[in-house]
Protein backbone atom coordinates (compact mmCIF):
# COMPACT_ATOMS: atom_id res chain seq x y z
CA UNK A 1 0.00 0.00 0.00
CA UNK A 2 2.88 2.31 0.85
CA UNK A 3 4.12 2.45 -2.75
CA UNK A 4 0.75 3.78 -3.90
CA UNK A 5 0.75 6.70 -1.48
CA UNK A 6 1.86 10.07 -2.77
CA UNK A 7 4.54 11.88 -0.77
CA UNK A 8 3.69 15.31 0.58
CA UNK A 9 5.71 18.19 -0.85
CA UNK A 10 6.07 20.94 1.72
CA UNK A 11 8.50 23.81 2.28
CA UNK A 12 8.44 22.98 6.01
CA UNK A 13 10.65 19.87 6.14
CA UNK A 14 11.31 18.49 9.58
CA UNK A 15 14.19 16.22 8.71
CA UNK A 16 16.24 15.96 5.48
CA UNK A 17 18.68 13.31 4.45
CA UNK A 18 21.06 15.69 2.71
CA UNK A 19 24.08 17.12 4.50
CA UNK A 20 22.37 20.26 5.84
CA UNK A 21 19.64 18.09 7.33
CA UNK A 22 22.20 15.89 9.08
CA UNK A 23 23.85 19.00 10.56
CA UNK A 24 20.45 20.28 11.72
CA UNK A 25 19.61 16.92 13.27
CA UNK A 26 22.95 16.85 15.08
CA UNK A 27 22.43 20.40 16.41
CA UNK A 28 18.94 19.57 17.66
CA UNK A 29 20.22 16.47 19.44
CA UNK A 30 23.01 18.45 21.12
CA UNK A 31 20.62 21.24 22.15
CA UNK A 32 18.13 18.78 23.63
CA UNK A 33 20.87 16.99 25.58
CA UNK A 34 22.09 20.25 27.09
CA UNK A 35 18.52 21.39 27.73
CA UNK A 36 17.72 18.20 29.64
CA UNK A 37 20.78 18.81 31.84
CA UNK A 38 19.59 22.35 32.61
CA UNK A 39 15.85 21.88 32.99
CA UNK A 40 15.33 18.19 33.63
CA UNK A 41 13.99 15.48 31.34
CA UNK A 42 10.75 14.88 33.22
CA UNK A 43 9.87 18.58 33.24
CA UNK A 44 10.36 18.70 29.47
CA UNK A 45 8.26 15.58 28.91
CA UNK A 46 5.34 16.86 30.95
CA UNK A 47 5.60 20.56 30.12
CA UNK A 48 2.30 22.16 29.21
CA UNK A 49 2.12 23.77 25.79
CA UNK A 50 0.33 26.76 27.31
CA UNK A 51 2.65 27.09 30.33
CA UNK A 52 3.82 30.64 29.61
CA UNK A 53 6.57 30.92 32.26
CA UNK A 54 8.05 27.53 31.44
CA UNK A 55 7.98 28.37 27.74
CA UNK A 56 9.80 31.69 28.30
CA UNK A 57 12.43 29.94 30.43
CA UNK A 58 12.91 27.26 27.77
CA UNK A 59 13.25 29.79 24.93
CA UNK A 60 15.94 31.65 26.89
CA UNK A 61 17.78 28.40 27.60
CA UNK A 62 17.63 27.25 23.96
CA UNK A 63 18.93 30.62 22.72
CA UNK A 64 21.82 30.46 25.21
CA UNK A 65 22.70 26.94 24.08
CA UNK A 66 22.56 27.96 20.40
CA UNK A 67 24.96 30.80 21.21
CA UNK A 68 27.31 28.33 22.90
CA UNK A 69 27.42 25.77 20.11
CA UNK A 70 27.51 28.45 17.36
CA UNK A 71 25.23 27.14 14.60
CA UNK A 72 26.54 27.45 10.98
CA UNK A 73 25.53 30.52 8.95
CA UNK A 74 23.98 28.17 6.37
CA UNK A 75 21.17 27.35 8.82
CA UNK A 76 18.26 29.67 9.57
CA UNK A 77 18.46 30.28 13.31
CA UNK A 78 14.74 31.09 13.50
CA UNK A 79 13.86 27.79 11.87
CA UNK A 80 16.23 25.86 14.12
CA UNK A 81 14.73 27.54 17.20
CA UNK A 82 11.16 26.79 16.04
CA UNK A 83 11.84 23.11 15.40
CA UNK A 84 13.58 22.65 18.74
CA UNK A 85 10.74 24.38 20.61
CA UNK A 86 8.19 22.29 18.71
CA UNK A 87 9.96 19.20 19.98
CA UNK A 88 10.56 20.17 23.59
CA UNK A 89 7.34 22.13 24.22
CA UNK A 90 4.91 20.98 21.55
CA UNK A 91 4.26 17.88 19.49
CA UNK A 92 7.45 17.90 17.44
CA UNK A 93 6.99 17.12 13.74
CA UNK A 94 3.22 17.00 14.25
CA UNK A 95 2.93 20.71 15.11
CA UNK A 96 2.71 22.04 11.54
CA UNK A 97 0.51 19.14 10.44
CA UNK A 98 -1.97 19.99 13.19
CA UNK A 99 -2.05 23.60 12.02
CA UNK A 100 -2.57 22.78 8.33
CA UNK A 101 -6.30 23.37 7.62
CA UNK A 102 -6.50 20.85 4.77
CA UNK A 103 -5.20 17.90 6.83
CA UNK A 104 -7.99 16.02 8.62
CA UNK A 105 -6.14 13.06 10.14
CA UNK A 106 -2.58 12.29 11.25
CA UNK A 107 -1.28 8.74 11.70
CA UNK A 108 2.11 8.01 13.29
CA UNK A 109 3.34 4.48 12.53
CA UNK A 110 6.45 4.39 14.72
CA UNK A 111 9.10 7.09 14.58
CA UNK A 112 9.84 6.92 10.84
CA UNK A 113 6.44 7.09 9.15
CA UNK A 114 3.85 9.82 9.56
CA UNK A 115 0.83 9.54 7.27
CA UNK A 116 -1.80 12.22 6.77
CA UNK A 117 -5.28 12.36 5.28
CA UNK A 118 -5.82 15.25 2.90
CA UNK A 119 -9.05 15.61 0.88
CA UNK A 120 -10.07 12.09 1.89
CA UNK A 121 -6.82 10.51 0.61
CA UNK A 122 -3.87 9.07 2.54
CA UNK A 123 -0.40 10.49 1.88
CA UNK A 124 2.99 9.64 3.36
CA UNK A 125 4.44 12.87 4.75
CA UNK A 126 8.13 13.68 4.85
CA UNK A 127 8.08 14.33 8.61
CA UNK A 128 9.84 12.04 11.08
CA UNK A 129 10.59 11.77 14.75
CA UNK A 130 14.23 11.59 15.79
CA UNK A 131 13.63 8.55 18.00
CA UNK A 132 10.97 6.43 19.67
CA UNK A 133 11.88 8.25 22.86
CA UNK A 134 10.71 11.50 21.25
CA UNK A 135 7.43 9.85 20.21
CA UNK A 136 6.89 8.72 23.81
CA UNK A 137 7.65 12.25 25.07
CA UNK A 138 4.94 13.63 22.78
CA UNK A 139 2.51 10.96 24.01
CA UNK A 140 3.28 11.84 27.64
CA UNK A 141 2.71 15.51 26.88
CA UNK A 142 -0.75 14.74 25.47
CA UNK A 143 -2.04 12.39 28.18
CA UNK A 144 -0.37 13.64 31.38
CA UNK A 145 -2.67 16.70 31.85
CA UNK A 146 -5.66 14.34 31.65
CA UNK A 147 -4.44 12.25 34.59
CA UNK A 148 -3.93 9.26 32.29
CA UNK A 149 -1.00 6.91 32.05
CA UNK A 150 0.44 4.69 29.37
CA UNK A 151 2.83 1.83 30.02
CA UNK A 152 3.07 -1.93 29.48
CA UNK A 153 0.21 -2.56 31.89
CA UNK A 154 -1.99 0.06 30.18
CA UNK A 155 -0.73 0.27 26.57
CA UNK A 156 -3.80 1.92 24.97
CA UNK A 157 -5.20 5.39 25.58
CA UNK A 158 -7.89 7.62 24.08
CA UNK A 159 -7.31 11.32 24.76
CA UNK A 160 -8.14 14.79 23.49
CA UNK A 161 -5.89 17.71 22.55
CA UNK A 162 -6.66 21.22 23.87
CA UNK A 163 -8.29 22.11 20.52
CA UNK A 164 -10.66 19.13 20.80
CA UNK A 165 -8.87 16.81 18.35
CA UNK A 166 -9.24 13.13 19.22
CA UNK A 167 -6.09 11.10 19.91
CA UNK A 168 -5.65 7.34 20.11
CA UNK A 169 -2.32 5.92 21.29
CA UNK A 170 -1.09 2.33 21.37
CA UNK A 171 2.46 1.32 22.32
CA UNK A 172 4.56 -1.85 22.47
CA UNK A 173 4.14 -4.69 23.24
CA UNK A 174 0.75 -4.34 21.51
CA UNK A 175 2.08 -2.12 18.69
CA UNK A 176 4.86 -4.10 17.07
CA UNK A 177 6.18 -1.21 14.93
CA UNK A 178 6.69 1.12 17.88
CA UNK A 179 4.52 3.82 19.50
CA UNK A 180 1.53 4.54 17.26
CA UNK A 181 -0.57 7.71 17.33
CA UNK A 182 -3.78 8.47 15.45
CA UNK A 183 -5.14 12.02 15.59
CA UNK A 184 -8.51 13.02 14.14
CA UNK A 185 -8.38 16.78 13.92
CA UNK A 186 -11.11 18.93 15.35
CA UNK A 187 -12.60 21.40 12.89
CA UNK A 188 -12.42 24.95 14.25
CA UNK A 189 -15.28 26.01 11.98
CA UNK A 190 -18.65 24.36 12.28
CA UNK A 191 -19.87 23.50 8.80
CA UNK A 192 -23.35 24.53 7.71
CA UNK A 193 -25.82 22.71 5.50
CA UNK A 194 -24.90 25.13 2.70
CA UNK A 195 -21.27 23.99 3.04
CA UNK A 196 -22.39 20.39 2.57
CA UNK A 197 -24.42 21.38 -0.50
CA UNK A 198 -21.37 23.19 -1.89
CA UNK A 199 -19.26 20.07 -1.25
CA UNK A 200 -21.92 18.07 -3.14
CA UNK A 201 -22.55 15.91 -0.07
CA UNK A 202 -26.30 16.30 -0.64
CA UNK A 203 -28.59 18.49 -2.73
CA UNK A 204 -31.01 21.26 -1.77
CA UNK A 205 -34.11 19.05 -1.83
CA UNK A 206 -32.52 16.57 0.58
CA UNK A 207 -31.40 19.45 2.81
CA UNK A 208 -34.94 20.88 2.87
CA UNK A 209 -36.41 17.48 3.71
CA UNK A 210 -33.94 16.83 6.56
CA UNK A 211 -34.46 20.36 7.90
CA UNK A 212 -38.22 19.83 8.18
CA UNK A 213 -37.72 16.34 9.67
CA UNK A 214 -35.45 17.62 12.46
CA UNK A 215 -37.55 20.70 13.15
CA UNK A 216 -40.66 18.56 13.49
CA UNK A 217 -39.15 15.96 15.79
CA UNK A 218 -38.55 12.97 13.57
CA UNK A 219 -35.95 10.70 15.20
CA UNK A 220 -32.91 10.17 12.98
CA UNK A 221 -29.99 7.71 12.99
CA UNK A 222 -26.92 8.69 10.95
CA UNK A 223 -25.15 5.57 9.71
CA UNK A 224 -21.74 5.27 8.08
CA UNK A 225 -18.21 3.95 8.20
CA UNK A 226 -15.17 5.38 9.95
CA UNK A 227 -14.24 8.80 8.58
CA UNK A 228 -17.38 9.06 6.46
CA UNK A 229 -18.47 12.37 8.01
CA UNK A 230 -21.12 11.15 10.47
CA UNK A 231 -20.22 13.62 13.22
CA UNK A 232 -20.11 16.53 10.75
CA UNK A 233 -23.58 15.63 9.49
CA UNK A 234 -24.85 15.17 13.06
CA UNK A 235 -23.64 18.68 13.87
CA UNK A 236 -25.41 20.12 10.81
CA UNK A 237 -28.70 18.32 11.51
CA UNK A 238 -28.55 19.35 15.18
CA UNK A 239 -28.33 22.97 14.08
CA UNK A 240 -31.90 22.63 12.72
CA UNK A 241 -33.34 22.11 16.23
CA UNK A 242 -35.38 25.18 17.25
CA UNK A 243 -33.62 27.52 19.66
CA UNK A 244 -36.36 27.35 22.32
CA UNK A 245 -35.75 23.64 23.08
CA UNK A 246 -33.53 22.15 25.80
CA UNK A 247 -30.82 20.02 24.17
CA UNK A 248 -28.66 17.45 25.97
CA UNK A 249 -25.56 16.31 24.06
CA UNK A 250 -23.63 13.19 25.11
CA UNK A 251 -20.28 12.28 23.57
CA UNK A 252 -17.06 10.36 24.20
CA UNK A 253 -15.09 13.38 22.98
CA UNK A 254 -16.92 16.69 22.75
CA UNK A 255 -17.03 17.60 19.06
CA UNK A 256 -20.49 19.04 18.49
CA UNK A 257 -20.69 22.80 18.03
CA UNK A 258 -24.26 23.97 18.36
CA UNK A 259 -25.34 27.60 18.18
CA UNK A 260 -28.50 27.22 20.27
CA UNK A 261 -28.44 28.77 23.74
CA UNK A 262 -30.10 26.08 25.86
CA UNK A 263 -27.55 23.26 25.59
CA UNK A 264 -26.13 20.94 28.24
CA UNK A 265 -23.03 19.12 26.92
CA UNK A 266 -21.80 15.99 28.68
CA UNK A 267 -18.73 13.85 28.04
CA UNK A 268 -18.04 10.31 29.20
CA UNK A 269 -15.04 9.64 31.43
CA UNK A 270 -12.62 6.69 31.30
CA UNK A 271 -11.30 5.02 34.46
CA UNK A 272 -8.50 6.81 36.31
CA UNK A 273 -5.07 5.32 36.98
CA UNK A 274 -6.53 3.15 39.76
CA UNK A 275 -9.26 1.88 37.42
CA UNK A 276 -12.01 3.84 39.16
CA UNK A 277 -14.33 6.71 38.29
CA UNK A 278 -15.49 5.57 34.86
CA UNK A 279 -18.68 7.20 33.57
CA UNK A 280 -20.05 5.58 30.41
CA UNK A 281 -22.26 6.89 27.63
CA UNK A 282 -25.02 4.67 29.03
CA UNK A 283 -24.68 6.29 32.46
CA UNK A 284 -25.03 9.72 30.87
CA UNK A 285 -28.01 8.73 28.71
CA UNK A 286 -29.84 7.42 31.78
CA UNK A 287 -28.98 10.56 33.74
CA UNK A 288 -30.10 12.82 30.88
CA UNK A 289 -33.66 11.48 31.22
CA UNK A 290 -33.79 13.16 34.64
CA UNK A 291 -32.71 16.51 33.19
CA UNK A 292 -35.95 17.41 31.39
CA UNK A 293 -34.52 17.22 27.85
CA UNK A 294 -36.48 18.15 24.75
CA UNK A 295 -33.85 16.48 22.60
CA UNK A 296 -31.09 14.01 23.36
CA UNK A 297 -28.13 13.88 20.98
CA UNK A 298 -25.69 11.01 21.43
CA UNK A 299 -22.45 11.30 19.48
CA UNK A 300 -22.39 7.57 18.75
CA UNK A 301 -24.14 4.48 20.11
CA UNK A 302 -21.91 1.43 20.56
CA UNK A 303 -23.49 -0.73 23.23
CA UNK A 304 -26.13 -1.00 25.93
CA UNK A 305 -26.98 2.70 25.79
CA UNK A 306 -28.82 1.93 22.53
CA UNK A 307 -31.76 0.47 24.46
CA UNK A 308 -31.95 3.51 26.76
CA UNK A 309 -31.80 5.83 23.75
CA UNK A 310 -34.63 4.00 21.95
CA UNK A 311 -36.79 3.92 25.06
CA UNK A 312 -36.26 7.66 25.41
CA UNK A 313 -37.35 8.17 21.79
CA UNK A 314 -40.48 6.12 22.51
CA UNK A 315 -41.39 7.98 25.70
CA UNK A 316 -41.62 11.63 24.79
CA UNK A 317 -38.10 12.37 23.55
CA UNK A 318 -38.78 11.96 19.86
CA UNK A 319 -36.67 14.05 17.53
CA UNK A 320 -33.45 12.76 19.09
CA UNK A 321 -30.34 12.10 17.03
CA UNK A 322 -27.36 9.75 17.09
CA UNK A 323 -24.83 8.00 14.85
CA UNK A 324 -23.80 4.38 14.36
CA UNK A 325 -21.10 2.51 12.46
CA UNK A 326 -22.84 0.57 9.68
CA UNK A 327 -22.53 0.11 5.92
CA UNK A 328 -26.21 0.47 4.94
CA UNK A 329 -29.56 1.42 6.49
CA UNK A 330 -30.52 -2.24 6.79
CA UNK A 331 -27.16 -3.04 8.37
CA UNK A 332 -27.70 -0.17 10.82
CA UNK A 333 -30.92 -1.80 12.06
CA UNK A 334 -29.12 -5.13 12.52
CA UNK A 335 -26.34 -3.41 14.46
CA UNK A 336 -28.86 -1.61 16.68
CA UNK A 337 -30.59 -4.92 17.37
CA UNK A 338 -27.25 -6.49 18.38
CA UNK A 339 -26.45 -3.55 20.65
CA UNK A 340 -29.78 -3.86 22.45
CA UNK A 341 -28.94 -7.50 23.14
CA UNK A 342 -25.66 -6.23 24.65
CA UNK A 343 -27.60 -4.17 27.17
CA UNK A 344 -28.15 -7.20 29.39
CA UNK A 345 -31.93 -6.97 29.20
CA UNK A 346 -33.48 -10.17 27.92
CA UNK A 347 -36.03 -9.26 25.28
CA UNK A 348 -37.49 -11.36 22.48
CA UNK A 349 -36.30 -10.37 19.02
CA UNK A 350 -39.80 -9.28 18.00
CA UNK A 351 -40.02 -6.91 20.99
CA UNK A 352 -36.63 -5.42 20.05
CA UNK A 353 -37.72 -4.88 16.46
CA UNK A 354 -40.97 -3.36 17.63
CA UNK A 355 -38.93 -0.87 19.70
CA UNK A 356 -36.75 -0.05 16.71
CA UNK A 357 -39.58 0.40 14.23
CA UNK A 358 -41.57 2.67 16.54
CA UNK A 359 -38.63 4.78 17.75
CA UNK A 360 -36.75 5.49 14.50
CA UNK A 361 -38.18 7.48 11.62
CA UNK A 362 -35.16 7.90 9.33
CA UNK A 363 -31.75 6.38 8.72
CA UNK A 364 -29.37 8.66 6.82
CA UNK A 365 -26.51 6.71 5.25
CA UNK A 366 -23.26 8.67 4.95
CA UNK A 367 -20.36 7.29 2.93
CA UNK A 368 -16.81 8.15 1.94
CA UNK A 369 -16.47 7.22 -1.72
CA UNK A 370 -13.41 5.93 -3.56
CA UNK A 371 -12.28 9.46 -4.57
CA UNK A 372 -12.31 10.60 -0.93
CA UNK A 373 -15.57 12.58 -1.25
CA UNK A 374 -18.22 12.22 1.45
CA UNK A 375 -21.87 11.97 0.45
CA UNK A 376 -25.27 11.01 1.76
CA UNK A 377 -25.96 7.97 -0.40
CA UNK A 378 -29.35 7.02 1.10
CA UNK A 379 -32.12 8.56 3.16
CA UNK A 380 -34.39 5.70 4.20
CA UNK A 381 -37.61 5.71 6.20
CA UNK A 382 -38.39 3.00 8.75
CA UNK A 383 -42.03 2.33 7.89
CA UNK A 384 -43.08 -0.30 10.43
CA UNK A 385 -43.05 -3.99 11.26
CA UNK A 386 -44.51 -6.78 9.16
CA UNK A 387 -44.36 -10.05 11.02
CA UNK A 388 -40.82 -10.21 12.40
CA UNK A 389 -39.27 -7.97 9.73
CA UNK A 390 -38.77 -4.21 9.94
CA UNK A 391 -39.93 -2.57 6.73
CA UNK A 392 -38.14 0.34 5.06
CA UNK A 393 -38.36 2.51 1.99
CA UNK A 394 -35.74 4.73 0.35
CA UNK A 395 -36.70 8.39 -0.02
CA UNK A 396 -33.50 9.72 -1.66
CA UNK A 397 -30.55 7.91 -3.18
CA UNK A 398 -27.18 8.83 -4.72
CA UNK A 399 -26.96 7.22 -8.16
CA UNK A 400 -23.34 6.83 -9.26
CA UNK A 401 -22.77 6.92 -13.01
CA UNK A 402 -18.98 6.57 -13.23
CA UNK A 403 -15.78 8.59 -12.90
CA UNK A 404 -14.36 11.63 -14.67
CA UNK A 405 -10.84 11.80 -16.11
CA UNK A 406 -9.46 12.83 -12.71
CA UNK A 407 -10.96 9.83 -10.94
CA UNK A 408 -13.73 11.87 -9.30
CA UNK A 409 -17.01 10.05 -8.71
CA UNK A 410 -19.79 11.17 -11.05
CA UNK A 411 -23.49 10.83 -10.27
CA UNK A 412 -26.55 12.60 -8.94
CA UNK A 413 -28.91 12.65 -5.98
CA UNK A 414 -32.31 11.38 -7.01
CA UNK A 415 -35.65 10.98 -5.22
CA UNK A 416 -37.06 7.47 -5.44
CA UNK A 417 -40.67 8.63 -5.83
CA UNK A 418 -41.62 7.18 -2.42
CA UNK A 419 -43.55 9.55 -0.16
CA UNK A 420 -42.70 9.33 3.57
CA UNK A 421 -45.56 7.81 5.58
CA UNK A 422 -45.30 10.55 8.21
CA UNK A 423 -46.28 13.26 5.70
CA UNK A 424 -49.94 12.81 6.69
CA UNK A 425 -49.00 13.44 10.31
CA UNK A 426 -47.18 16.61 9.23
CA UNK A 427 -50.24 17.83 7.35
CA UNK A 428 -52.50 17.21 10.37
CA UNK A 429 -50.20 19.52 12.34
CA UNK A 430 -50.19 22.20 9.64
CA UNK A 431 -46.66 21.43 8.44
CA UNK A 432 -46.22 21.83 4.71
CA UNK A 433 -43.48 20.74 2.33
CA UNK A 434 -43.45 20.70 -1.46
CA UNK A 435 -44.31 17.24 -2.86
CA UNK A 436 -42.16 18.06 -5.89
CA UNK A 437 -38.97 17.16 -4.01
CA UNK A 438 -40.11 13.51 -3.88
CA UNK A 439 -40.79 13.21 -7.60
CA UNK A 440 -38.25 11.23 -9.60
Amino acid sequence: MENNLQKVESPLIFYKREESGEILGDIKSRVQEKLINRIGERKLELSGIDDKKFKEKTIRAVNEILDEIKIPDSLDRGKVLKEILDEVLGLGPLEDLLKAPDITEIMVNGKDKIYIERNGKLELSNRKFISERQVMSVIERVIAPLGRRIDESSPMVDARLPDGSRVNVIIPPLALIGPTITIRKFSQKALTVQDLINFNSLNENMAEFLHVCVKNRNSIIISGGTGSGKTTLLNVLSSFIPGDERIITIEDSAELKLAQEHIVSMESRPPNIEGRGQVTIRDLVRNSLRMRPDRIIVGEVRGGETLDMLQAMNTGHDGSLTTIHANSPRDALSRLETMILMSGVELPVKAIRDQLSSAIDLIVQQSRLSDGSRKIIDISEVTGLEGDRITMQDIFHFKQTGFDKNGKVQGSFVPTGNIPTFIDDWRSRGISISMDIFQS
